[in-house]
């Protein structure tokens, strides 16, 4: 490791307050109840050669703009014209005005408009956009994008400012609302819900497909409906007489733009007037485009560039083809941003700057026109839903996790890429034996995340004597699910091998999850062939191949050696970003290599968490699929908590409202009885129907290894026990377990 490196992450642990010290209650290499844990005593791991302290090169980093603030998941940020402040648009129906200052408090933010109690929230609906009037310091009106119920719809209205009883003209008058336009919606997602005011003053609407998967209405070609469009109005709500259909006959809705986008959630104009739009994939691509007037972008006949829904084998150059796509290893969700014209990072100022929800990295896209030039990952953000700007020009980021972060430029400074060999990452003493380094404690989990049948094991390294904090055991915010905060500094491996003829075990990848100084990273090493040491994969992930013996003879299998942005996919934001180091997971017996012995309580021996979780015996604890001794009804629940949760719980990427957690209350599933958002072939279009497990949509998808099947990630081989434990748990229903 070069000196600099070195000595940079000296300091990092130095500032981290990491004491240098063995551990026994806060370290030391005590021995008493020394023989009945699975360790003696703590031992420190030595510093590795890996970048825990030093973000990834790039010209900037995301700060949090405004330290004293939390808001209710953010959606939208906009200046205030005429002034100095911000407005937050809340999905939960908020709009919350406050000055544009670091050291701006709580106390000063101002709730201007508040439709909580009519908007229909949930999944992919709610309060999704607002824009404020370009005559606004003269006229007041405020334009808000919603969704509604009772029919189900999506409305664009504005409101006029108050300025007889708001303080100082804050508050915005909900008696003034004017509905612009209201358009039916077929299903619960693919709402889109970007309003834009372009440069010629006209408003800009995004609308989705209508929702479900493929749409099947084909509404996105349709010039009879507004969904799948950008739709152009004037400020009142009528249609510009220049719009590219205002002439056509009345099949046509006069109001369209552009059409053929599936769920263009988020779109933004740049300083030469071209309109930046990110649609939102379906199963392979995401996509950026440059919008213009009366272009077809080509959804769904296409997705990006890959014919999809296309019956007359039409080519790409019959539509305008994005001017960027990226595919399932960078991300599932692409969130549209804003070209950088800010002065606090003058290395991106033209840049289109852009994020994925799923993964949350972000990049920079620097295109002229005809072809891309570059795509920089400029970092990572928790669940990032939006960019917006302020009056200067700088770039905010609404993220999920309730907080705004900005752009800043990046220190100068000595940076580390990570190892190219397994072998040299300093974890492994050796890798032929898989022999860790002291210091590394293994562990295992109650409830696996299928991975096609591979086996597992785990390490957990901490910084010097740094501990572990237990989050969430009152079931106060995070349900009692005993989320663990790991610090800055810390290292989790994992290993995966399958058995690929009788007591012939192949070794197929040993991953690492980083937390690094500015966020978690997730990286992949594939072995070699003699299983004797691995490789660093590419950052965008690879598909391999290989033999397993079957009954019928030998078959070939695929595994996915995922890629940095899909590891973020699975350790979603929302689930704190550590799967499986959980207490109801790691509340269990373990074979260490010294003897067998409470795992919780050997963590407590060695001093590991920052206070004392509580007798094992008192905790909360998942069982495994396999465990006969526990109900079907638990073995299910804590199946959906390892394997859909990440995604399936409130704040998390899956945009349906269910919640899959297992200390959630059964209600909160919204299983049975419930409409699928993306229908499956062969299924009921609902998610679980009671005493019909073959027609329920959940089931079919945990059968299903295409882009219909869950876990949506890294499986090609369906879990068959646990299909026939969710078929019986389905067939019995709500009231029968």
């Amino acid at each position: 490791m070069p000196a600099s490196v070195r000595t940079a992450l000296l300091v990092l642990a130095s500032a981290l307050g990491v004491v240098l010290a063995t551990a026994c209650g806060g370290g030391g290499g005590g021995t008493a109840g020394a023989g009945t844990f699975g360790y003696d005593r703590r031992v420190e791991v030595p510093l590795l050669p890996l970048p825990f302290g030093l973000p990834d090169p790039g010209p900037a980093q995301w700060t949090v703009a405004f330290p004293g603030l939390v808001f209710d998941r953010p959606i939208a940020v906009v200046p205030v014209p005429g002034s100095d402040d911000l407005v937050v648009a809340e999905q939960r129906g908020r709009l919350r005005r406050f000055r544009n200052d670091p050291d701006v408090t709580p106390a000063q933010v101002t709730t201007i408009l508040d439709l909580d109690d009519r908007v229909l929230f949930g999944g992919e609906e709610g309060l999704l956009g607002v824009a404020f009037d370009p005559n606004y310091v003269q006229n007041g009106w405020v334009y808000v994008y919603w969704c509604r119920d009772n029919p189900r719809r999506t409305v664009v209205s504005r409101f006029r400012r108050d300025d007889d009883h708001g303080p100082l003209g804050r508050l915005l008058d909900e008696g003034s609302e004017q509905v612009l336009l209201s358009i039916p919606q077929p299903f619960s997602n693919h709402k889109a819900g970007c309003l834009q005011f372009g440069p010629d003053g006209k408003l800009y609407v995004a609308t989705g497909d209508g929702g479900s998967g493929n749409d099947p209405f084909d509404h996105a070609q349709d010039l009879g409906s507004l969904l799948g469009k950008i739709l152009r109005l004037e400020r009142d709500g009528s249609i510009p007489s220049d719009n590219p259909f205002a002439l056509a006959g009345s099949a046509v809705r006069r109001e369209i733009w552009a059409y053929g986008l599936r769920n263009p959630f988020r779109m933004s104009f740049d300083a030469q007037g071209r309109l930046w739009v990110g649609d939102v994939g379906q199963g392979a691509f995401e996509e950026i485009d440059v919008v213009a007037r009366g272009q077809n972008l080509g959804w769904p006949i296409f997705e990006g560039e890959r014919s999809n829904k296309n019956p007359f084998d039409l080519s790409p150059t019959e539509f305008t083809r994005p001017w960027w796509t990226y595919g399932r290893a960078d991300g599932v969700a692409v969130i549209g941003g804003y070209v950088y014209r800010g002065r606090a990072v003058p290395a991106l100022v033209g840049a289109y700057v852009y994020a994925d929800y799923g993964s949350g990295n972000v990049w920079a896209l620097v295109h002229d026109g005809v072809q891309p030039l570059s795509n920089t990952p400029i970092g990572n953000l928790p669940s990032p839903a939006s960019f917006g700007e302020d009056a200067d020009g700088e770039l905010l980021a609404c993220c999920f996790d309730g907080r705004l972060r900005t752009l800043v430029a990046q220190p100068a400074g000595p940076s580390s890429e990570m190892p190219t060999m397994l072998s040299a990452t300093g974890v492994f003493a050796s890798t032929v034996d898989l022999a860790v380094v002291p210091g590394a404690i293994e562990y295992g989990v109650n409830s696996e995340l299928w991975s096609d049948g591979a086996q597992k094991r785990r390490w957990l390294l901490l910084p010097g004597a740094a501990k572990i904090e237990v989050q969430g055991l009152q079931a106060e915010g995070l349900l009692g699910e005993g989320r663990i905060v790991l610090p800055v500094g810390t290292a989790l491996v994992k290993h995966f091998e399958i058995e690929v003829a009788p007591g012939v075990v192949r070794r197929l990848e040993t991953r690492f999850l980083l937390h690094q100084i500015d966020g978690w990273r997730g990286y992949t090493y594939r072995w070699n062939e003699a299983g004797t040491d691995a490789e660093l994969v590419p950052p965008g992930g690879e598909d391999r191949t290989f033999a397993v013996a079957g009954p019928g003879g030998s078959e070939t299998r695929s595994w996915r050696y995922p890629s940095r942005g899909e590891c973020l996919q699975c350790h979603t934001a929302a689930a704190g970003r550590v799967l499986g180091v959980t207490v109801p997971q790691l509340n269990r017996s373990f074979d260490y290599p010294l003897r067998p012995a409470d795992q919780l309580g050997t963590w407590r021996f060695l001093g590991l968490f920052t206070a004392d979780p509580g007798e094992p015996a008192q905790l909360p604890r998942f069982v495994g699929r396999d465990d006969a001794t526990a109900s079907v009804d638990e073995r299910v629940r804590c199946y959906l908590d390892a394997n859909c949760a990440f995604c399936h719980r409130p704040g998390g990427t899956a945009p349906t409202t269910m919640d899959f957690r297992r200390l959630a209350p059964e209600v909160d599933l919204r299983l049975f009885g419930e409409a699928s958002a993306t229908p499956v072939p062969g299924g009921s279009g609902l998610r679980a129907v009671a005493g019909d497990h073959a027609h329920s949509d959940a089931w079919l998808r945990v059968l299903r290894r295409d882009g219909l099947g869950m876990p949506p990630l890294g499986s090609f081989v369906a879990d068959q026990a646990f299909l026939a434990l969710f078929a019986q748990w389905i067939d019995a229903g709500p009231g029968g377990r």
